[in-house]
């Protein structure tokens, strides 16, 4: 294991829990990063929420097996839009990995955001049967000069059930950030 290491940051739906990305999150430590998964307050106060992401971050940041300067969030639904949101305004969030994103979640707009983030990294995933996050994963994609990479599926799923359902998807989690952390 590679330290001090990147730290990633994962942030889940809403009304679930950090356990939904423990496979995830094994594999991405065992692969050397240096892994938080966030549980939000149980609220639906997403302004908490997002002072939540900001501490993590700062956690980690602080921790001396941690390279402050590199970065990742993934989030799935609420947790994605979250992401890009809370990256846009922190070029210390080298790379994104977005879940069934959506351009507005309850007033979480993620149009300027992906713009604001540039040339960093994106990777977004969903699924062809949810047809919301498809099209807002099609529309991002275009938004910003950065590297957009998508993967979708026909399985029936959204944000982080789409990791249980395609095992691969956790698979891609790790390639990325090893691709655009390391």
């Amino acid at each position: 294991v590679r330290r001090p290491a990147p730290g990633i940051v994962l942030l889940h739906m809403l009304r679930r829990s950090h356990a939904d990305w423990e496979v995830a999150a094994s594999q991405l430590s065992d692969a050397g990063f240096a892994v938080l998964a966030l549980d939000h307050r149980g609220s639906d106060q997403l302004g908490a929420y997002a002072i939540d992401v900001r501490a993590a971050k700062a956690f980690l940041r602080d921790r001396p097996e941690v390279i402050a300067t590199r970065i990742g969030i993934a989030g799935a639904s609420i947790g994605a839009n979250l992401a890009v949101l809370d990256a846009a305004d922190d070029p210390g969030v080298m790379s994104i990995a977005l879940l069934s994103p959506g351009i507005d979640y309850k007033g979480l707009r993620t149009e300027a955001a992906m713009k604001k983030f540039g040339t960093r990294p994106a990777l977004l995933i969903g699924s062809t049967k949810d047809p919301y996050a498809a099209r807002s994963i099609r529309h991002l994609t275009t938004i910003g000069p950065g590297l957009r990479e998508v993967r979708l599926t026909d399985s029936v799923a959204h944000g982080t059930v789409l990791l249980s359902r395609e095992p691969e998807f956790i698979t891609a989690l790790v390639d990325w950030f090893k691709r655009t952390l390391l």
